[in-house]
């Protein structure tokens, strides 16, 4: 009787470590699919963050690495999810002298931040983005970029663009006439 039941807890931990393998595998190739989606530039964007911000360059990032590093990519998280992704994603860090006692932190290693960055990146809606990017330009908070904003962001930008040529942006885009791109049109512009 022992033996059937040690054969039968043996076989159920064995199912139990084929099905973890098998998620695992799911796991990996549907995140080799995500990543297959974004493009080249995207992918580079992720690993620039990443070895920018891995401060002790240890191919793990820490929270405040972490926060910084999303930061950069376009995603300002509350503290909370930073570390609801480093509980997620993350392993504990290794203590420094095995005799001495340590508060471990969490860690995420490359592939973890890779992983949670391209979903990220997915899921982002393109209006959102683009109202995003309309801000940068909208100097003030009016909700118009006019001829004064263009020429700035022309020259923080380094673009030798001469006056006409800026006027003329704003009068083949501005489809109120008021001299200005408001929200809506610039949505236009950058959804054409």
């Amino acid at each position: 009787m022992t033996t059937f039941g040690t054969s039968t807890s043996q076989q159920r931990g064995d199912q139990q470590r084929a099905e973890r393998e098998r998620e695992r595998l799911e796991r990996e190739h549907l995140e080799r699919e995500a990543q297959n989606q974004l493009s080249e530039e995207q992918k580079e964007e992720i690993r620039e963050a990443f070895t920018l911000f891995d401060l002790d360059k240890d191919q793990k990032i820490d929270y405040h690495e972490l926060k910084v590093a999303m930061k950069a990519l376009g995603f300002d998280l509350p503290k909370a999810e930073i570390l609801s992704i480093l509980q997620t994603h993350g392993s504990p860090s290794e203590p420094p002298n095995p005799n001495v006692p340590h508060h471990p932190r969490l860690l995420l290693p490359f592939k973890g931040f890779q992983s949670v960055m391209t979903q990220r990146i997915l899921a982002r809606d393109p209006r959102e983005e683009i109202l995003r990017a309309f801000e940068l330009f909208d100097e003030g908070g009016k909700g118009k970029i006019n001829l004064n904003d263009l020429r700035r962001v022309a020259r923080e930008l380094g673009e030798g663009l001469e006056e006409e040529e800026l006027a003329a942006m704003i009068e083949e885009f501005d489809m109120d006439s008021d001299g200005a791109i408001n929200r809506e049109e610039f949505l236009g512009i950058c959804l054409q």
